[in-house]
């Protein structure tokens, strides 16, 4: 599968793991993916995060308040308010023990930074074959990192949830691509 990633594919699984690096996380999951996506600039991916005004320093905020909360997307934390639960108070109590982002995991939390080497959580492993799956199904020979964007926002994991809050969704997405296609024939 690797051999058909385009060089901005390749780039944003390098940008991954060097996030994963950076934040002491043991393996690349979905929001890595993601970051590595937004720090992409003149790509397939970030013309579609241009074209929807999806802002780029807004989707890394909401991501890293969803990996504060330990996965809970703002929606989560809605519905626990509901029931008289302050998910930001129960954050607070487990940092004030455990350190800053505790419930994010990573070396925040505590532990030894190890390098990641390529190691992928099965949440991004399934990415990577989901976007295997979307190329294939456009007809496309090649994974590029659109094929990626698509695959995230496709699933309601972490990185999906907060691509949807800015309304970055796979429709969004794809009639995204296909105006930028049809721009590029006209």
């Amino acid at each position: 599968m690797f051999e058909r990633l385009t060089a901005e594919a390749r780039a944003v699984v390098r940008g991954a793991v060097e996030h994963a690096d950076r934040t002491g996380q043991e393996a690349v999951g979905e929001p890595e993916l993601l970051l590595a996506l937004l720090d992409g600039r003149g790509t397939p991916a970030a013309a579609v995060f241009d074209g929807l005004g999806a802002p780029r320093t807004a989707l890394a905020g909401d991501l890293a308040a969803v990996r504060r909360r330990g996965g809970l997307s703002a929606a989560d934390a809605a519905a626990l308010a509901g029931l008289g639960i302050d998910v930001e108070e129960v954050v607070a109590r487990v940092e004030d023990v455990h350190g800053a982002g505790a419930l994010a995991g990573g070396a925040a939390a505590g532990g030894r930074r190890k390098r990641v080497r390529g190691r992928l959580t099965p949440d991004a492993r399934a990415v990577l074959e989901r976007a295997l799956r979307i190329a294939l199904g456009r007809g496309d020979r090649h994974i590029g990192d659109e094929h990626l964007l698509l695959a995230l926002t496709a699933r309601s994991g972490p990185a999906g949830g907060v691509l949807a809050g800015h309304g970055v969704t796979y429709e969004a997405v794809e009639r995204a691509l296909g105006e930028r296609a049809a721009g590029r024939a006209g």
